[in-house]
């Protein structure tokens, strides 16, 4: 199989936990106590999700010719 990059979100919450999300799959996302350890689980919650073949197709005709993020304040 190919390689394919995917956008990541993290976020650390109140707790200090880090949630993580890859919103390219539903109900993709983990989390961990360091930046390490959610990023080991998303990657096994991917392999998960790709278990499905309704995310296989969606990884397969996944190309974004670019992506951004950013955070916005407001008030």
């Amino acid at each position: 199989m190919l390689k394919s990059l995917l956008p990541i979100m993290i976020e650390k919450d109140e707790d200090g936990v880090y949630v993580v999300e890859c919103p390219v799959f539903s109900g993709c996302y983990s989390q961990g106590k360091t930046m390490d350890e959610a990023l080991k689980n998303i990657k096994e919650v991917i392999t998960i999700c790709l278990e499905e073949k309704e995310n296989k197709k969606i990884l397969k005709d996944y190309h974004p010719k670019e992506l951004s993020f950013l955070t916005l304040s407001y008030a």
